[in-house]
């Protein structure tokens, strides 16, 4: 698989750059109820860090949409040099964590955007790059249930934390997307037990892909801290 680009002309370093059921009633003229929604509201700002130097900041939404869900984010995050870059994403799922469309703008050097459409467990993607003529790349996967992971959005890493499931834990698999790469491939989480940090009490996910490790630290089903200690990165919501 490829590898995963986050915060990667900052720090030189290669990062990843994301079992509720309706239980029967008896009864007569019952209608079963709704399942119960995967995704959940929640608004944040995440500090990202690099070797302690703050490189840029995340602000996020995720809200209900009719049925779906929207989720968005804006990214600014500084290069080497000064220059800043802006990039922002609109995500639209299904109450079950599906996505159904997603969409970016970057704004820095080259104003470059793109967008996915999925239909089952098909997706087609177009990519714009200022006025060039649009590039366009179709993917296909196991199942619908795919989890976009772009590249420094590290709130995407909180539905995948509400798509792993507590109850069973062990280590999950997961099918992921990094749209910004154009790259496919999967990754494993893993409860890693309670942990604590600046006297917050969280539980900790590790997810894996075949060339890196990273950390969650989730409480009451909020994503609070994304760490990759191998690159010196921490990410924390503010």
């Amino acid at each position: 698989m490829k590898r995963w680009n986050a915060i990667t002309l900052l720090a030189g370093a290669t990062l990843f750059a994301l079992a509720w059921s309706a239980a029967a009633q008896g009864g007569k003229s019952k209608s079963a109820p709704a399942t119960p929604s995967v995704v959940a509201a929640d608004k944040g700002k995440f500090r990202l860090m690099v070797d302690g130097q703050q490189v840029g900041t995340e602000e996020f939404t995720v809200a209900p949409s009719g049925g779906d869900w929207i989720s968005r984010g804006n990214l600014e995050v500084k290069m080497p040099g000064g220059a800043t870059v802006q990039v922002s994403t609109e995500l639209r799922l299904a109450a079950d964590g599906r996505p159904l469309g997603y969409k970016w703008t970057s704004q820095g050097e080259k104003k470059i955007s793109g967008s996915i459409t999925f239909e089952g467990n098909k997706a087609e993607m177009e990519v714009r790059t200022n006025a060039e003529d649009p590039f366009t790349q179709e993917f296909q996967w196991d199942s619908a249930q795919v989890v976009i992971l772009d590249n420094n959005f590290y709130h995407q890493y909180g539905l995948l934390a509400r798509l792993y499931n507590w109850s069973a834990k062990g280590a999950q698999t997961f099918s992921v997307i990094v749209p910004q790469d154009l790259a496919t491939g999967k990754v494993t989480v893993e409860w890693g037990g309670p942990q604590e940090f600046d006297g917050v009490k969280a539980d900790l996910l590790r997810v894996k892909s075949s060339d890196l490790e990273i950390e969650l630290y989730v409480s009451g089903g909020r994503l609070l801290r994304v760490a990759v200690p191998v690159s010196k990165a921490d990410i924390r919501r503010e």
